[in-house]
């Protein structure tokens, strides 16, 4: 039996945060301080897909499982954003294979419709929304007994030259990339520390650890996720939380289509003529470039670091990703050469 939810709530200010929840899983607040009316404050469609039927709207086999907190016996549950398409869909389907109750959330869930039908719980999410996070955090545990693993996949790439990106783009690009991760941990963590344990998977970029000329707005949002990361880890260590970020290098997804839409179309600098054609006929954070790994790839990495006993702090994926650990090592001028090696090659 599946489950398909919307979670009703509008865009508020990246400024405006949850109120934290209480360790023992105590109801929140939205980011207006109103107190969350609970999981029923969206529309819930229950799909019957298995022998077992709904009464009164109630999906008999997700409130027994979510009744059963016994780690022994219920399945595991991992909360995963950006689900659409690419390394989140991907992910959610690796998530299920391994029976793993998944919450697949995306901002419209008629992109995930076929996840639904494939068992998965599919819920609305836009990452920028606290109030949505919130409840979509709540939804979870309660669904699954208990939040064992949170996936940040949800993001974009905001390309062009620093001088032609405007301050209301770099403020969405790092609202979505930064701030959407920051939301989900905070309204998370209280959960995982009453439960004992938790993992929280980042999912960076080699961008995270490298810079190349018209990558500064999305880099800098991977940048900071790492950081943030590393903080993180060992803030929670005590608690048997680990944090893992995980780096993929190119991707063959349809993540480049999202980077062409996002370059600068008006007002664009003549001086940086040839750096956008070279985003014309280049591929250097997604596509089908002969670096390029698969979804599917990334999403066996996502899965491996979530279950692992021991958990790597970083999980590089692809070969470009593996350059990335040795370049940051590199003296800058090293560096600033090899983005033209890189040019030539892609």
């Amino acid at each position: 039996m599946t489950i398909v939810e919307d979670a009703e709530g509008t865009d508020e200010d990246g400024d405006a945060e949850p109120t934290a929840v209480a360790d023992g899983g105590a109801g929140t607040q939205d980011a207006s301080g109103a107190a969350d009316s609970g999981p029923e404050a969206g529309t819930e469609t229950t799909v019957d897909t298995s022998p077992t039927t709904a009464t009164g709207g109630q999906d008999e086999r997700t409130t027994g499982a979510g009744a059963d907190t016994d780690d022994y016996t219920r399945k595991k549950c991992v909360l995963i954003t950006g689900c659409s398409s690419g390394i989140g869909r991907a992910t959610a389907e690796a998530f299920l294979e391994e029976d793993w109750r998944v919450v697949a959330t995306a901002r419209n869930t008629d992109d995930i419709a076929d996840l639904a039908e494939a068992g998965c719980v599919t819920r609305e999410l836009d990452v920028t929304d606290p109030g949505q996070v919130a409840r979509t955090v709540e939804r979870t545990v309660e669904l699954g007994g208990a939040i064992d693993c949170v996936v940040n996949n949800a993001g974009y790439a905001q390309m062009g030259p620093l001088e032609d990106v405007s301050m209301n783009d770099l403020h969405r690009q790092f609202d979505v990339n930064v701030y959407g991760p920051h939301r989900l941990t905070r309204a998370a963590l209280p959960h995982m520390r009453a439960q004992g344990k938790g993992r929280i998977v980042n999912v960076s970029s080699v961008l995270g650890r490298v810079s190349f000329p018209g990558t500064g707005a999305y880099s800098g949002t991977k940048f900071a996720l790492e950081a943030m990361s590393d903080s993180l880890r060992a803030e929670v260590e005590e608690f048997d939380i680990d944090v893992v970020v995980v780096e993929p290098g190119p991707v063959d997804t349809s993540f480049v289509d999202r980077v062409d839409d996002e370059l600068p179309d008006e007002n664009r600098t003549p001086a940086y003529e040839e750096l956008y054609e070279l985003y014309d006929d280049a591929q250097l954070v997604g596509g089908g470039g002969p670096l390029a790994v698969d979804p599917e790839e990334v999403a066996t990495a996502i899965l491996q670091v979530s279950t692992c006993v021991e958990p790597p702090a970083r999980y590089p994926v692809g070969a470009v990703a593996q350059f990335g650990i040795y370049a940051r090592y590199l003296p800058d001028s090293v560096r600033d050469a090899a983005y033209g090696l890189l040019r030539k090659l892609v």
